[in-house]
């Protein structure tokens, strides 16, 4: 009877480090997953600051644009202003 015993305990015990050898195969999945994601969220977040940087070039030069059109026309104005 104690035979029958003993060897449903090492077939718990084989069951139970079965689950855990599940499990580690699992958490090992997800932590290769996370790092794809955190691998593509990294690349996202480049192509995203490459774009920033472009659009804040843009806009200087737009701004700069601008203010060289509108100086121009303040001291035209100062001009015709002053032969009056």
């Amino acid at each position: 009877m104690l035979l029958y015993v003993l060897i449903g305990l090492c077939l718990s015990l084989a069951g139970v480090a079965g689950l855990q050898m599940m499990y580690m195969f699992y958490l090992d999945r997800l932590d290769k997953e996370r790092k794809k994601r955190l691998h593509e969220l990294e690349l996202r977040c480049k192509e995203l600051t490459r774009r920033l940087e472009d659009a804040e070039r843009r806009i200087d030069e737009q701004n700069e644009t601008l203010e060289a059109m509108y100086s121009e026309g303040e001291e035209a104005w100062a001009d015709v202003l002053d032969e009056r």
